[in-house]
């Protein structure tokens, strides 16, 4: 019996990665791997570099914070409760095939993980982009700065907790003739109450 591409793709991830793979799972003919932060750059240069992987494209990367609404079998096994992920989408141009990777930071209050410019040199701007909005840090990284918020921007604007309305607004002062910054002065409001009908909502009741 043959096996399809997906089966033997991951059939070759299990038999290169072997310890370093935590966890692999396959939901809509797409294969997700979790490997540990200390593992990555490892993981990273085999699956580039092995001849039955040949990852040879970085499509993007993603900062994610899971917070502490969700549950470990959501964001798969190996969370262990941490909060923030990275997670990398890979092209093997090659061999046409795909892999999402998948590694939880250790640390909660200060995420970091190794930077895989040295890899891919594509994950450049994908790495700053989620330090800017999600606060993970890459070691080694050579150039991590904000790169789409302004200057001087207090808090990191994807992390669940980070307030909707900002921590502060912009308006022009007459007075000083420039455009200037202070704190948000608008009140937290429910604009749409949230409300759960009851089962079988309107079905089968007589109407007087």
């Amino acid at each position: 019996m043959s096996i399809s591409r997906s089966e033997k793709l991951a059939s070759s991830l299990q038999s290169v990665l072997d310890s370093k793979l935590v966890s692999l799972s396959q939901h809509l003919h797409e294969i997700t791997i979790v490997v540990r932060p200390q593992d990555l750059l490892d993981v990273a240069e085999a699956l580039r570099d092995h001849p039955d992987l040949n990852f040879d494209t970085l499509i993007d990367l993603c900062g994610v914070d899971y917070s502490a609404h969700t549950h470990d079998s959501f964001a798969g096994e190996g969370r262990q409760n941490r909060r923030f992920a990275v997670v990398y989408h890979l092209l093997s141009v090659n061999l046409n095939h795909r892999v999402r990777v998948r590694v939880f930071a250790d640390d909660n209050e200060l995420p970091i993980v190794d930077s895989v410019m040295g890899i891919w040199p594509a994950a450049n701007w994908f790495e700053r982009e989620a330090f800017d909005l999600y606060g993970i840090v890459f070691f080694n990284h050579p150039d991590l700065r904000r790169i789409l918020t302004d200057y001087g921007f207090i808090g990191n604007p994807f992390r669940k907790d980070f307030p909707l309305s900002g921590y502060v607004e912009m308006r022009y002062d007459a007075d000083q003739k420039r455009v200037i910054y202070q704190p948000v002065t608008i009140e937290p409001r429910e604009i749409t109450p949230y409300v759960i009908r009851e089962d079988f909502y309107g079905e089968g009741k007589k109407v007087d």
